[in-house]
């Protein structure tokens, strides 16, 4: 049998796994593409987009996680804000509730500063992890992508792929 270490595996999270808060939210499909449409309003939402990935209970086994590359429009009216965060959540063996932490990320250079992440555009913008982290099979990954819209800010989410190395 042999061992596999490829650099170069994704996984595509599509947007009608994402979920998002505040606002009116709806699937829709233009030219046979789906997005996950968010209605213009002067609201804070958080749009939670899964990362389902191959993990293990064996050590350096499995996924270790890389980037994230998250594809969304913006138009009509420019966002006041824009920002997004990985979190890793920790299931535990006992009863106790699971906790969710922050995990260090560094935008790409068309996206590292607020004022780029808020335009009207289409956006592909990518989180690299600081330092890559292996999936215990505890744990699960997830990006919470927060639009501040304006009054007449519409956004549209196409989707997210996770970027890892896999070993078996």
């Amino acid at each position: 049998m042999g061992y596999v270490n490829d650099t170069g595996f994704s996984k595509f999270t599509p947007p009608e796994m994402c979920t998002g808060t505040t606002g009116t939210f709806a699937m829709a499909v233009a030219s046979n593409v789906w997005s996950l449409n968010k209605t213009a309003g002067d609201n804070t939402s958080v749009i939670k987009i899964p990362l389902l990935l191959p993990s293990s209970s064996v050590d350096r086994q499995g996924a270790q996680l890389a980037s994230v590359d998250i594809w969304w429009d913006c138009s009509v009216g420019a966002n006041d804000a824009v920002s997004a965060a990985l979190y890793k959540l920790t299931l535990p063996a006992t009863t106790v509730a699971p906790t969710a932490a922050s995990v260090a990320t560094s935008y790409d250079t068309a996206h590292d500063t607020a004022a780029e992440r808020l335009t009207l555009a289409q956006h592909k913008m990518t989180l690299t992890l600081t330092t890559p982290e292996w999936v215990d099979d505890d744990e699960n990954f997830y990006v919470e992508l927060t639009i501040d819209a304006a009054a007449n800010s519409v956004d549209k989410l196409f989707g997210a792929r996770a970027n890892y190395v896999f070993r078996a």
